[in-house]
């Protein structure tokens, strides 16, 4: 055991009293410079909500209902305390082995999760009518999806042009003809939401094939209660351990064989995948194997079955963190050496079942997005209950005449893109760099959409020793089986430096625990 285990399981033990001498010690010297007059010096006394909507401060930086015993908790202890805390979440995070995986020239690194200690707070009663609205929007893409592969009403009644779905890179012909248990082809789904100037949600975009980050909300809830247990005494949040048994029961609910206990296995690329550390930790949350290409077989009764070292065991239930084109190399990509031969055979005769199911990326497309709300009306007979943002396609003439005229003031972001990459930030570009993305738009302009740049809510942060104010979104997670449900909260990412509106992992961002609490807690 090295000195840093050592010191952290030191700190462990001794924690309540830590926190009850530093809590007192704090309070009385703060007590004491008041007495005197002292002006001391406080890691807050900078802190500025800097015309955003900032999610625990007011404009006029008094604590919001959902946030005053966490606000005050934190302006109670001394800057001391504050790194001691901080410190104590980076040994936390090392030694639970929580990490992220970058590809960078020099090669593949793992790094430990980037962790702010100050958690967001979102009140029940808003957080309520936001679920409300994943749902509707899930439901509705969901059908969509299973239309699409189906009758494809919603393109032979011109809703949305057939072309930009049947010509789609995610829209797999494969599929044509088949719909999954209850019409769930996207079964979890990161819904990505960001709160603009009024704090009113919005949906910035869907991620329907195979989204990340949801271990990492766990473990960020984990991490908070092991630095800062004593705040769970004095707030009621709503819990989110629970997410592991939903999981399973949700994968549960799709097997084909109607067992007590059906055999469900997490499907994985490999140790050098990016979200390696969330497959497994899901597997292990949810006591199923985790599984590579080669230790499954489709038979010759096209049942999917698993090697294990007392014979081949049949498979119920595919979790699959394999893109649709690595998934099945007798249908997809013949070169595919993670996916599983004779899958796709095995999964349309309905003798496994696959979450997501291949093909449901065809509507996870930001092109595709641009019709959500008319979706979500001609499947549900529904307004939006959560709204989109404002979303310009370039290979709309006129609208395309609006994006190269004000680039500076939007976000392009390519239809098919994933984690921050290959997005242009107008305010933040040099000039060549906006006549590079005009030249690509206007080759390929179904490849883009463009967007405002929003004023993205500010959460306090601490960062190089002082609370500063950090843009930040938010990542619910969304099951669809037999049943929908949403988690309470889910994965916020915060931007790290200082104006940047990227927060992405894979870009540098960083993360923090996300509370559901009653106002009045």
């Amino acid at each position: 055991m090295d000195f840093d285990s050592v010191l952290f399981s030191a700190y462990q033990f001794l924690e309540p009293l830590w926190c009850f001498v530093t809590q007192t010690a704090g309070t009385t010297i703060a007590l004491l410079g008041k007495y005197l007059g002292i002006q001391m010096k406080h890691q807050w006394i900078s802190y500025k909500t800097s015309g955003f909507f900032d999610e625990l401060l007011t404009s006029n930086s008094n604590p919001k209902i959902a946030a005053r015993a966490l606000v005050k908790y934190f302006k109670s202890i001394s800057s001391e305390e504050m790194e001691q805390r901080a410190s104590a979440a980076r040994l936390a995070i090392r030694d639970m082995g929580v990490c992220f995986s970058l590809t960078s020239d020099s090669g593949d690194t793992d790094r430990p999760w980037p962790f702010d200690i100050i958690p967001r707070t979102i009140g029940l009663e808003t957080w309520s009518e936001v679920a409300l609205g994943l749902k509707q929007r899930t439901k509705a893409l969901n059908l969509f999806i299973d239309d699409i592969y189906n009758s494809q009403n919603i393109l032979s009644d011109g809703i949305v042009p057939a072309d930009a779905v049947l010509k789609s890179p995610n829209f797999k012909s494969a599929c044509l003809g088949f719909s999954p248990p209850f019409k769930a082809w996207a079964n979890i789904c990161g819904t990505d939401l960001v709160r603009d100037e009024s704090g009113k949600f919005l949906v910035l975009e869907d991620n329907l094939r195979i989204p990340s980050g949801v271990a990492y909300m766990l473990e960020n809830r984990e991490v908070t209660k092991r630095v800062l247990p004593e705040l769970f005494r004095n707030y009621s949040i709503v819990p989110v351990d629970d997410y592991p048994l939903k999981l399973y029961q949700m994968l549960a609910s799709l097997s084909p064989r109607k067992v007590k206990r059906p055999v469900i296995v997490i499907l994985t690329p490999g140790i050098y995948n990016s979200a390696y550390f969330e497959h497994a930790f899901l597997a292990e949350s949810m006591g199923i194997e985790l599984v590579e290409g080669t230790d499954l077989f489709v038979g010759t009764d096209d049942f999917v079955y698993m090697h294990t070292v007392d014979g081949a065991i049949k498979v119920d239930v595919v979790y699959r963190r394999i893109d649709d084109d690595y998934l099945d190399p007798e249908v997809f990509r013949a070169d595919s050496v993670v996916g599983v031969p004779g899958l796709i055979r095995s999964w349309r005769a309905k003798k496994i079942a696959i979450a997501n199911s291949p093909g449901s990326g065809v509507a996870d497309d930001k092109f595709i997005y641009t019709f959500v709300p008319k979706i979500i009306n001609y499947y549900l007979e529904e307004e939006p209950i959560l709204p989109s943002v404002p979303t310009y396609k370039c290979s709309n003439p006129d609208e395309l005449k609006i994006i190269k005229k004000n680039i500076k003031n939007l976000v392009v972001k390519p239809t098919d893109g994933a984690g921050g990459k290959g997005l242009l930030v107008g305010s933040h570009s040099t000039s060549k760099e906006r006549a590079e993305f005009k030249r690509l738009i206007s080759k390929s302009p179904r490849r883009y959409i463009a967007q405002p740049i929003l004023k993205l809510s500010t959460s306090p942060t601490y960062i190089d020793k002082q609370v500063q104010p950090r843009h930040l979104d938010l990542r619910p997670f969304i099951l669809n089986g037999a049943t929908s449900w949403v988690t309470p909260g889910g994965l916020t990412r915060v931007a790290l430096k200082e104006g940047s509106l990227v927060v992405n992992s894979s870009q540098g961002g960083g993360s923090k625990d996300t509370w559901i609490v009653e106002e009045g807690t």
